[in-house]
Formats: structure tokens, C-alpha cells, sequence
């Protein structure tokens, strides 16, 4: 059985955003059946899970032995087991590889950047100072992905890896009204997220969150 490890529970602003998300939905896109392995701040130190997470971080992926770490890495894995997430012809996979390793070198950075700012920085003088440069910069991306997805609904024209990487990094705007401005994507986004495969691995991802909430934590997590 593969094991995907996630946090017991983050704070609402993380929820639905959790990288190991992207794993949930290619496992439940291929049709492969897994279980949680549920960690907490006083596991991601110690050396048994260091030794599948180098960085203890989430997630690492335990395919009877195989252990993997990288999100992008073990949605590869998979997709690479499954039509669904990867053409079989070498054209329509390497197209598939390449919008992948664009949703995670070209795109995710500019957004984890203004996001990091957003989160942990909102005060700071530095952060005001920085914050328009940031935008503008996620902008001139997602104007460039604008361009290239044009009218077609996906990236290659049928639902790819690529699709799924690309979706779950515009989904870390959602506090922002960037992607609203960008109406091809935002709708890019919507029709991606209403596959039946992520509407189950976002259940997955948040069930653990509303089980295992502290006291003080009762605010909804973010759709």
C-alpha cells in the first residue's frame, strides 16, 4: 500500500495548499489507492522520517520501499503510470514533463514569493516596499500563461500532470484578486479544480484538519 505522509493540521490560511495535495489528486486522477501517514511537529525531526523527508517537510511518498520526497517529483511517478495524467505517444509526454517543470520553475516561485510576503511580512517596511514589484512580476506570468493557454481548456488541450502542478500553484493566489484579472485562468483554474479527483483529495487533505483542530482554531479553512 502507498503511504503519503500530511500534516495532523495547519493553520486555516495553509489549508487546501499543502503540497501533498498535489499527490492526493494524481493518485486519486490514476486510480491508485493510498493512506495517510498523519505527522505532527514532534515527528519532523526525528531521524525515521528525516530519512524519507530530508527536510521534514510533507510530503514523502512510501511505495512498498520506494521513498520519495518532492511533490513534482512523485506526481511525475505516478503520472507516468496513468493516460490520464500523461499521453503515452513522446511528443504528448515530453509536452507533459516540460508544463510541469514550468508550473514549479516558472511560475510557482514569483507566487510563493508575493505569498511569503503576504503571509509573514504584511508589516514589515521592506515587504511594502518590495510588495508592487512582486505583483507585478506574478502578473507579467500569468499574462505569459495567459498567452499560451489562449481559448483551449487545458495547457495540451485534454487534462494533463502539467494541468494539475499548474492549477494547485495559481490555487496559492486565492487570498489575492491577481488570478481575477486574468479571466481565462481563473476559469482555468475552476474547471480544473471541479474534477471529481480533486474535490476527493481536498476532502482527504482537510478531514485530518477539522478532526485534529486546536481549541482556539475554529475559523473555516479557506475553499
Amino acid at each position: 500500500m502507498i503511504r503519503v505522509s500530511a500534516f495532523r493540521w495547519v493553520p486555516p490560511f495553509a489549508q487546501g495548499l499543502v503540497r501533498e495535495l498535489r499527490v492526493r489528486w494524481a493518485l486519486e486522477e490514476a486510480g491508485i489507492p493510498y493512506e495517510d501517514l498523519l505527522i505532527g511537529p514532534e515527528h519532523q525531526r526525528t531521524p525515521e522520517y528525516r530519512e524519507m523527508q530530508p527536510f521534514g517537510q510533507v510530503p514523502a511518498y512510501d511505495e512498498d520501499g520506494l521513498v520519495m520526497f518532492e511533490s513534482g517529483a512523485i506526481v511525475l511517478h505516478i503520472a507516468e503510470r496513468s493516460e490520464v495524467l500523461m499521453p503515452t505517444d513522446p511528443v504528448g509526454r515530453a509536452r507533459t514533463q516540460t508544463w510541469m517543470f514550468a508550473a514549479l520553475s516558472s511560475i510557482e516561485p514569483h507566487i510563493q514569493n508575493l505569498s511569503m510576503i503576504d503571509i509573514f511580512h504584511t508589516n514589515e517596511e521592506w515587504a511594502k516596499l518590495r510588495r508592487p514589484g512582486a505583483v507585478a512580476m506574478v502578473q507579467q506570468r500569468l499574462q505569459e500563461l495567459a498567452t499560451c493557454l489562449g481559448d483551449r481548456e487545458y495547457l495540451e488541450g485534454r487534462f494533463t500532470a502539467g494541468d494539475l502542478l499548474m492549477s494547485t500553484v495559481l490555487r496559492i493566489l486565492r487570498s489575492t484578486d491577481i488570478l481575477e484579472q486574468f479571466p481565462t485562468l481563473a476559469a482555468y483554474r475552476t474547471r480544473c479544480e471541479a474534477r471529481p479527483a480533486f474535490e476527493r483529495a481536498l476532502a482527504a487533505q482537510l478531514a485530518p484538519f477539522a478532526a485534529n483542530a486546536p481549541p482556539a482554531a475554529n475559523a473555516a479553512p479557506p475553499a
